[in-house]
C-alpha cells in the first residue's frame, strides 16, 4: 500500500492550513502511531497536528489525531477508559510481550487441564479484574533515570520495576481455541496488555504467552465504528476529508457545558475568574467544564474552584 506523499514525485508542497478539529483515525498494522499522524498531517496540510495515546506498531485501532487548537485538549483522552481486544497465544514467550520480539517456547509451563474448562477459565481470568498490580514491561516508554525503559532493553539491561495499581473494568472470552485466547479488555490508564497477556499465560499452567494481535476499539465513548482508515481518506479530495472532523470540544464530550454570558465570556478569555454564576451552586468544587459564550462558541476548559469560581485552565485562542 503507497500512502500518500510516499511516491517519491517531485510535487510542491501544498500550503501549511491552521485547521481545528480531531480526526478519529484507525490506524493500520505495521507503522508506528507517530508515522500514521505524519501521513494524516500531509493528507490535511495541516500546521499543527498531534496523536493521543500511542498504539504499537504491531496495533491496529482508534488513534484520535489532534489539529490546531484540539491540541490544547488532546491530555483529555490520556487519562480515558479504553477498551482493547486481544488475541493471547498461549505456551510461548516473546522477548518484547508481542509478536514484534523474539518469540520461543514457555518453560517451566504447569500442569495444564486439556481442556480448560470453561468455568475454571472464567474464574482464573476474573482474578485479573478489579485493582489489581502490574509490574511495567521493559519494552515501555517509562522512564528510568532520564532514559526510557525500552533504551535499556535494546541492550540487554534489566530494570527492577516496582507494580503498580492499574484497574481492568472488565475482561470477556471471545474465543478460545487450542492455545489461542482472543479476549476483550475495557481497562484504566497506565495498563500494558502485553503484560496482561503473559500474567494470563502463566496464571493458566502455560508458562506464559504473548500478545499475537491487538485492537484498540474504543477510548471512552469513541468507538472504532467512527474511525477512518488511511485509504479512505486518501481516496478522498480535500473538502471532504475536512467533513471526517470532530470539533475540538468533541475530546470534552463527558463534562458538564456551562454557558456564559457576553461579560463572563470575555472575562474568562482575559484569563479572570468568575463569581456568582448559578453553575457553582450544581457543581462539586475540582469538576472540570467546557465553556460556551452566548452564541455557543467554544471557549475552552473550566474548573470550580473551593470558593465558588468558575477558573479558566485552557482556553481556546481569540483569533
Amino acid at each position: 500500500m503507497s500512502h500518500a506523499g510516499e511516491s517519491g514525485l517531485d510535487k510542491p508542497k501544498p500550503a501549511k492550513r491552521k485547521i481545528n478539529g480531531v480526526l478519529l483515525l484507525n490506524k493500520p498494522y505495521g507503522i508506528t502511531s507517530n508515522r500514521a499522524l505524519q501521513i494524516v498531517k500531509r493528507l490535511f496540510s495541516a500546521a499543527k497536528s498531534g496523536h493521543t495515546g500511542t498504539l504499537d506498531p504491531m496495533a491496529t485501532g482508534l488513534l484520535p489525531i489532534c489539529f490546531g487548537e484540539a491540541t490544547k485538549f488532546s491530555s483529555m483522552l490520556l487519562s480515558a477508559d479504553k477498551t482493547y481486544q486481544a488475541t493471547v497465544k498461549l505456551g510461548y514467550t516473546s522477548s518484547t510481550g508481542d509478536a514484534d520480539g523474539e518469540i520461543s517456547v514457555a518453560e517451566n509451563p504447569g500442569p495444564i487441564q486439556t481442556p480448560l474448562k470453561p468455568d475454571e477459565l472464567e474464574k482464573k481470568l476474573q482474578n485479573f479484574t478489579g485493582l489489581i498490580k502490574q509490574i511495567p514491561p521493559m519494552h515501555s516508554a517509562l522512564k528510568y533515570q532520564g532514559k526510557p525503559l525500552y533504551s535499556y532493553a535494546r541492550k540487554g539491561i534489566e530494570i527492577k520495576r516496582q507494580p503498580r495499581d492499574i484497574i481492568i473494568h472488565d475482561l470477556k472470552i471471545d474465543v478460545f481455541v487450542g492455545n489461542e485466547l482472543q479476549i476483550t479488555v475495557k481497562c484504566g490508564t497506565g495498563t500494558y496488555i502485553r503484560t496482561l497477556a503473559e500474567d494470563i499465560g502463566k496464571a493458566l499452567g502455560y508458562g506464559g504467552a504473548y500478545l499475537s494481535k491487538l485492537c484498540r476499539c474504543a477510548i471512552n465513548d469513541f468507538d472504532l465504528s467512527q474511525a477512518y482508515s488511511l485509504d479512505t481518506l486518501e481516496r478522498k479530495l480535500l473538502v471532504d476529508r475536512e467533513a471526517c472532523l470532530y470539533s475540538t470540544d468533541y475530546l470534552l464530550k463527558e463534562l458538564q457545558a456551562v454557558n456564559l454570558d457576553a461579560q463572563s465570556a470575555t472575562s474568562i478569555l482575559q484569563g479572570r475568574t468568575i463569581l456568582d454564576h448559578p453553575a457553582v451552586y450544581q457543581l462539586s468544587a475540582g469538576e472540570k467544564i467546557r465553556l460556551y459564550d452566548c452564541e455557543r462558541r467554544f471557549l475552552g476548559l473550566g474548573e470550580i474552584s473551593a470558593e465558588g469560581k468558575i477558573i479558566p485552565k485552557r482556553l481556546m485562542s481569540a483569533n
